[in-house]
């Protein structure tokens, strides 16, 4: 049995499913497909990142998206009638989720294109630059992190259960600068600032949230071929209204990755393969369980490590 995952945020780099694009008719035609429909020049930034706007939320979100995207294409391609191709489950991290509803063909690539385009602008113009912020908890779970945020009433909350050692908060930058010495004084190795352009996943995305909502209520949802496991809920669902709810809710929500995964190991699934750029949720995975076969595909030369590995 296999699970598809997909990165978020964060994963991105110059180049990505380059040489995807180069070699597979399908993943070029994925990149050109995207453009179309966004009017964005998706290939200029991935490949040439001219004034670094691979970085800028309004951009990186659907770039990755379509790196993603491109790569899935051609592990349909490469792998359908192969023993790993026993797909149950699928999930994405934040902006992930989007390519994971995608892969289960809950959202139409068209419909999902058009989403995101107006989800970066969103989430880039939810709140002043460098005014709000992000920051990964090192050395900390996310029930410890809570207590302490209670305890001492900061005024941040939790983003991203990532691993039992690493928890993302969200925040107003003061806010996150007034309780980091609560935070390292009460257990955590360290605190990382994260570079991203607001609060994402938190309160201050409201507003933002609500505009996303409206956006997505104007989209067709189908009931997906796999199950989709929810950030927001950590619940596993093949019903295109409850997807629906969830996907409307998780911009200002916080992503339940850590319990995702042990949903996953509850199911004795086998086999995690990370699709799209980087490997960040394969050694975050690894973080969490023990219980998996850990394969990605982020370049084509993964492709015959996958085929060698079935």
């Amino acid at each position: 049995m296999t699970t598809l995952v997909f990165p978020g945020q964060g994963s991105q780099y110059v180049g990505m499913a380059r040489d995807f694009y180069d070699n597979f008719e399908s993943a070029k035609n994925t990149f050109e497909l995207v453009e179309d429909i966004t009017k964005i020049k998706v290939k200029k930034i991935v490949f040439e990142n001219t004034d670094n706007l691979l970085n800028i939320t309004k951009y990186t979100q659907i770039c990755i998206y379509t790196a993603s995207m491109a790569i899935l294409e051609v592990f349909y391609e490469v792998f359908k009638n192969t023993s790993i191709f026993d797909i149950k489950f699928v999930l994405g991290h934040s902006l992930g989720e989007y390519s994971a509803l995608t892969a289960s063909k809950s959202i139409m690539i068209t419909d999902c294109a058009r989403l995101l385009k107006i989800r970066g602008e969103l989430m880039q113009n939810a709140y002043p630059e460098n005014k709000s912020g992000m920051a990964a908890v090192i050395g900390l779970n996310s029930q410890s992190l809570e207590k302490i945020i209670e305890k001492n009433s900061l005024s941040i909350e939790i983003a991203n259960d990532n691993t039992p050692e690493q928890v993302v908060i969200s925040g107003i930058i003061d806010n996150l600068k007034k309780s980091e010495e609560i935070i390292i004084n009460n257990g955590a190795k360290k605190i990382v600032y994260l570079n991203v352009s607001a609060a994402f996943h938190s309160k201050i995305m409201k507003e933002a949230e609500e505009k996303m909502r409206d956006s997505i209520s104007e989209i067709n949802f189908y009931n997906p071929i796999y199950n989709v496991i929810s950030n927001y809920s950590a619940l596993a669902s093949k019903d295109k209204s409850i997807i629906f709810e969830s996907l409307s809710k998780q911009m200002s929500s916080r992503v339940k990755w850590v319990n995702s995964v042990k949903l996953l190991e509850s199911k004795k699934e086998k086999n995690i393969i990370e699709i799209g750029p980087g490997k960040t949720l394969t050694g975050i995975i690894k973080r969490i369980s023990n219980k998996f076969n850990h394969f990605n595909i982020n370049t084509v030369d993964d492709i015959d490590i996958l085929k060698n590995a079935i």
